[in-house]
């Protein structure tokens, strides 16, 4: 057991608390959203024909599959609802690119011009089809739409909210490639959930833009960001997952994916009371990085063993090489761990 180790690796990703001096601490920009969301909204009519579940005996069929030979009896995980039509999970993996307009240091996504970056995205989906030809490659932008910051803001949160016409050009890149999905990610830092989810409700309303939440900047003890790992616990995301099938119902819209970063016991805490939604798909998302025995022993301690309904497995270009032996791990090898994570980020 490498955890210890481990541990001490994954605390440097506090490297991504920064300061956007572009950005201002409430989001607001005088270029809003109205145009492109109303130009967006119409796909929600014909992106779901009917609000009925799934196949049942194909979800089964897969959700085993993803299960991948599990002893254990913890996968797939039991009595979970099963999802609206028009779910992405798991009949599509996701392949994600992650990071922030504004930083070149936070991920793929703002470290490269957009068509460089789809042609480094594209490269990635190509292995994964290649590796795993029985499930369908989902391509995604997952961007960081609230920042935790160095300095308080005006509101004194630590928290630096993207304006609207950044998440508008996300948006403009996603379009590049018709059929891509939006991952919106909020680091709340000194602020709550409850406060943050309003900034972006109007682009969770479209159909294709999904939803990510970081324990690691959810400060609840007051401490700045960077000073310690934050957390989550079951009552946050219940309140996360509620909110978000309220949406779906509301507009009638496909489930909603809902990734959580993870990469300690502490930063989700009871997940065994959370709760399970037709309309949202929950994934729990391994986020540290290193070595490969290292990012493996962090999915079996607090991914595997602790199951809640999907799975996930960020890559990091940079961080996964730094020790010996040099490497980033393949979807080869990701696709041999039980379970088979649905959900991969490249940072």
């Amino acid at each position: 057991m490498k955890i210890p180790k481990l541990t001490g690796v994954v605390l440097l990703t506090f490297l991504t608390v920064t300061f956007f001096t572009s950005c201002n601490s409430d989001g607001q920009s005088k270029t809003g959203s109205k145009t492109l969301k109303d130009s967006t909204k119409k796909d929600s009519v014909s992106s779901v024909s009917t609000m009925n579940p799934v196949d049942h005996k194909v979800y089964d069929s897969m959700m085993l599959k993803l299960a991948n030979g599990d002893t254990t009896g913890k996968w797939p995980v039991k009595n979970t609802p099963y999802p609206l039509a028009g779910a992405i999970l798991p009949f599509k993996r996701v392949i994600a690119y992650y990071g922030n307009l504004h930083s070149k240091k936070m991920g793929a996504l703002g470290e490269y011009a957009p068509k460089e970056m789809w042609r480094r995205l594209h490269i990635e989906t190509k292995h994964w089809e290649k590796a795993d030809p029985s499930t369908p490659v989902q391509p995604a932008l997952h961007y960081i739409a609230a920042v935790a910051s160095g300095t308080p803001g005006r509101d004194g949160k630590y928290i630096n909210r993207m304006a609207n016409k950044q998440i508008d050009s996300v948006i403009t890149i996603s379009k590049m490639y018709p059929g891509t999905i939006v991952f919106l990610d909020l680091q709340v830092s000194l602020s709550t959930l409850k406060n943050e989810l309003p900034h972006i409700e109007k682009y969770l309303e479209m159909p294709f833009v999904h939803l990510g939440i970081d324990p690691e900047f959810s400060m609840k003890d007051g401490s700045l960001p960077g000073k310690k790992i934050g957390t989550y616990d079951a009552a946050d995301i219940n309140y996360v997952t509620q909110y978000l099938a309220n949406i779906v119902k509301k507009y009638n819209l496909p489930p909603k994916i809902l990734t959580m970063h993870r990469f300690t016991k502490k930063m989700v805490t009871n997940y065994k009371n959370i709760k399970l939604h037709p309309e949202v798909q929950v994934v729990m998302h391994m986020d540290g990085w290193g070595e490969p025995d290292l990012k493996f022993g962090t999915y079996r301690y607090f991914i595997q063993n602790e199951p809640v309904q999907f799975t996930g497995f960020k890559l990091f270009y940079k961080n996964d090489i730094k020790k010996a032996p040099h490497r980033m791990l393949t979807p080869e090898e990701l696709l041999k761990l039980t379970p088979k994570p649905i959900y991969i980020q490249y940072q």
